[in-house]
């Protein structure tokens, strides 16, 4: 795969560790839940290095200080239904105060090409930096999509964070939108005739909520 500079592809063991159980097929849904959202906690750590801080005072018990913070309500989350609600929970521990938006995107299993059936954002979005987030990155077609939808609303500040990635999807990404940044924690090796990651992890949203 080509590089980009707006991609960036995790290697910390933890994160490794973790996404080893998550393949297993013999994980179940309660384990499978709770990895997808420690590792997204690991992701957004590092994905929000760059985060904008304002200058606030602080009373400490000895004086009054001038500290840095994030300012509430600046980040919002927008997962893509419905696998994409797994890692919510994930982002919120590292950023509680972060607001949410849904976006519903889904896949025609004939064309591989993805329909927007679901759009519900918070006001104010467009002055916020938005996290995208969806478990796998396939084809690469519902992240562009959502991310135009986003740029259709305003949104000039996009991070994308996905936890298992193909070539194939970050390419599309990268290359279709390059000002907007892209967190993958693991890039598997290709797509298979089917449109799914390869190795893979199956059907992420079935694996979270116990559909099949």
């Amino acid at each position: 795969m080509k590089e980009y500079k707006n991609v960036f592809v995790f290697d910390h063991p933890l994160i490794k560790h973790k996404v080893a159980i998550l393949r297993d097929k013999n994980t179940r849904m309660k384990e499978f839940r709770e990895l997808v959202e420690e590792i997204t906690a690991l992701m957004t750590y590092e994905s929000m290095r760059d985060l904008a801080l304002i200058q606030t005072e602080v009373e400490t018990p000895i004086c009054k200080t001038t500290q840095c913070k994030v300012p509430e309500e600046s980040v919002v989350i927008v997962p893509i239904l419905r696998a994409g609600l797994g890692m919510v929970n994930g982002v919120h521990k590292i950023f509680p105060t972060a607001i949410v938006g849904h976006i519903g995107m889904y896949r025609n299993e004939e064309t591989l090409e993805p329909q927007e059936y679901y759009c519900n954002l918070p006001y104010g979005i467009e002055n916020k930096t938005v996290y995208l987030i969806d478990p796998m990155l396939a084809t690469g077609g519902s992240a562009c999509d959502a991310i135009s939808a986003l740029k259709g609303r305003g949104c000039n500040k996009i991070k994308f964070m996905s936890i298992i990635a193909a070539p194939e999807g970050v390419d599309k990404v990268a290359k279709a939108h390059p000002d907007v940044q892209v967190y993958v924690s693991t890039l598997d090796v290709t797509l298979n005739e089917h449109g799914y990651i390869v190795p893979g992890l199956g059907d992420a949203g079935d694996r979270l909520f116990g559909t099949k």
